[in-house]
C-alpha cells in the first residue's frame, strides 16, 4: 500500500464518521478506499479491480463512467449552478424533469415534487399527507401501515416507517404513529403447515384486522416497497399487493409504492408497482433516477392530493416545507441526460431480458448447504446463508457469516451486500450476458471458501 492510501485512511480513521458502520470496528481496520469506476467495473487505491455488483447502493443505472452524465452536470454548471424553487422561482432542468417523470410513471400521478433523498421523500410525504387531511378536516386521519423489514429511509419520520431493528435501536424510533406489519417474506414468516396462498391470506386478514383496531378514518397510508431489497430482497407472495390494494381502496387508505430501489427498470418493469399490478398514489423515486451522480428524489403523487394541498396552502397563503436543494438545477439536469440514457439504450428491456440468466444464476446457488433460499426478481437477487439448512436455522449471532462471506468477495473482486446473513447482489443496468456470467462465477468461489473460512473462525 503506497504512503498516500496510508495517508488517507489515517486521515478517514481521524476525521470521518461512516454511516451504517461498526465505529470501533473501523478504527481498527480502516476504509476500502475506491479510487475510480469504470463501466460496472470500480478499482481501489492499490487498482484492485471489482465488479460492483450493488451498483454502489441500489443506484448506479449508467455505470461508473457515463461521460454524459459528467458534460451534462458541466454545462449546467456553467449556465446556472445553483437555484432554489421557493416562492414560484424555477428554472427549466426541474420543470422539464417533473414533466418526464409525470410521462414516465403510472397513472394517475400528476405531480412531482424534488428533494435529495429517498429519506427526505418519504419524510416529506408524511408532512403532505398531514397537512393534506388537516386541511381537508380530518385532523385524526394520521397512522401509518408499514411492514417489518421495510426501508423507507432514516430521517426521524422516514425512519418511523422503516421496519429494521437496527434502525431503530437507540434512535427512540418509531417516533410517529405507524404499525408494523408482518414481514411478506414467506420463506422466515410463514407458519408450519401454510402454503404461500394461505400466507398472502393471513397476511391481509391481518391488514383488516389493524384498520378495524384501529379505525380506518385514523389511518391515512399503507407504504411498502413492491420487492423490499434492504431488508434481504424479499419478492412479495403471489397476490399480496393485489389484495393490499383492494384493501385500502376500500378503507380510504391512500397507497405510497416506496420505488427508490425497484423504480426505472430494476425488476424489468418500468416501476415494481406494474410488475406487481398495483396502482398508488404516491411513488418515492431516487437512485437510480440520476444513478446517484447527482443527489436527487422526487415524490410523485395523484392530482386529487395535489388539489387537497394546494387548497390548503392557500387557507394558510403558504405550503411551508422544503429544502435548499429541492429541484437542484445541476441534479435536475444530470437526471434529464441520466434518463434519456435509460431510455436510449433500452435499459429497463436490459433487465427483462437478463432476468431469467441473472435469476437462474442465483437459484444455482440453492442447493449450496449453506444457502436457506435463493431469491429475488429482475436484477436484483439475494442468497440468505443459514447454520441448518433443514431447520432454517440463522447464524447465531447474526452477521458474522454475512461478514466474513463479503470479505472473502472482495478477496474475489466482487463487491456484494451482506445484510446480516443475506447477501444482496443489484448490479449496474448496463450490465452484459458476460457480465452476469462473471458474477456468478465470483460469487460462486465466494461460497466455495466460505464453509472453511467459517469453520476457521468457529462460527456455526
Amino acid at each position: 500500500m503506497s504512503a498516500l492510501s496510508n495517508s488517507l485512511a489515517a486521515t478517514d480513521i481521524a476525521s470521518t464518521m461512516h454511516p451504517y458502520t461498526n465505529l470501533r470496528q473501523h478504527e481498527a481496520t480502516g476504509p476500502l478506499i475506491i479510487a475510480r469506476g469504470d463501466g460496472v467495473r470500480v478499482y481501489d487505491d492499490r487498482g484492485k479491480e471489482y465488479i460492483e455488483g450493488l451498483a454502489g447502493l441500489w443506484s448506479v443505472a449508467v455505470g461508473f463512467s457515463e461521460k454524459r452524465l459528467a458534460d451534462a452536470a458541466y454545462k449546467q454548471m456553467l449556465q446556472l449552478p445553483y437555484y432554489h424553487t421557493f416562492s414560484s422561482k424555477s428554472h427549466e432542468p426541474s420543470i422539464r424533469l417533473a414533466e418526464k417523470l409525470v410521462e414516465m410513471t403510472p397513472e394517475p400521478l400528476t405531480r412531482a415534487f424534488f428533494t435529495s433523498s429517498g429519506s427526505e421523500a418519504n419524510d416529506t410525504i408524511v408532512k403532505m399527507i398531514w397537512f393534506m387531511n388537516n386541511g381537508l378536516g380530518r385532523p385524526q386521519k394520521k397512522k401509518f401501515i408499514s411492514r417489518v423489514k421495510g426501508y423507507h429511509g432514516i430521517t426521524v419520520a422516514s425512519g418511523s416507517l422503516t421496519g429494521l431493528p437496527g434502525n431503530h435501536r437507540d434512535f427512540d424510533l418509531p417516533a410517529i404513529p405507524v404499525h408494523h406489519l408482518t414481514c411478506p417474506h414467506f420463506y422466515r414468516f410463514g407458519q408450519e403447515g401454510e402454503d404461500e396462498a394461505a400466507f398472502t391470506a393471513r397476511l391481509l386478514a391481518e391488514l383488516e384486522a389493524v384498520i378495524e383496531a384501529e379505525g380506518a378514518d385514523t389511518i391515512a397510508a399503507f407504504i411498502g416497497e413492491p420487492l423490499m431489497a434492504a431488508g434481504g430482497v424479499l419478492p412479495p407472495p403471489a397476490g399480496y399487493w393485489e389484495g393490499v390494494e383492494r384493501i385500502c381502496r376500500a378503507n380510504d387508505i391512500l397507497i405510497i409504492s416506496d420505488e427508490v430501489i425497484c423504480g426505472f427498470g430494476r425488476l424489468g418493469t418500468p416501476f415494481g408497482c406494474q410488475k406487481y399490478n398495483f396502482t398508488p398514489d404516491i411513488i418515492t423515486l431516487s437512485k437510480q433516477i440520476t444513478s446517484s451522480y447527482m443527489p436527487l428524489a422526487a415524490v410523485m403523487f395523484s392530482e386529487p392530493i395535489y388539489q387537497a394541498i394546494a387548497d390548503n396552502s392557500a387557507k394558510l397563503n403558504n405550503f411551508g416545507h422544503g429544502f435548499t436543494a429541492s429541484g437542484h438545477p445541476v441534479a435536475t439536469a444530470v437526471a434529464l441526460e441520466n434518463l434519456a440514457i435509460i431510455e436510449e439504450k433500452d435499459l429497463m428491456g436490459n433487465a427483462a431480458r437478463l432476468e431469467e440468466k441473472f435469476q437462474a444464476g442465483i437459484r444455482s446457488f440453492a442447493d449450496h448447504p449453506l444457502v436457506g433460499e435463493a431469491r429475488g426478481a429482475g436484477l436484483i437477487g439475494a442468497l440468505e446463508l443459514v447454520a441448518d439448512k433443514a431447520t432454517k436455522r440463522p447464524f447465531d449471532p447474526v452477521g458474522r457469516a454475512g461478514a466474513v462471506a463479503n470479505r472473502i468477495g472482495h478477496e474475489e473482486g466482487l463487491i456484494f451486500r451482506s445484510i446480516g446473513d443475506q447477501l444482496a447482489l443489484c448490479p449496474p443496468m448496463i450490465v452484459t450476458e458476460d457480465d452476469v456470467a462473471e458474477i456468478m462465477a465470483r460469487l460462486g468461489r465466494t461460497m466455495d471458501r466460505l464453509p472453511a473460512a467459517l469453520a476457521a473462525e468457529g462460527i456455526a
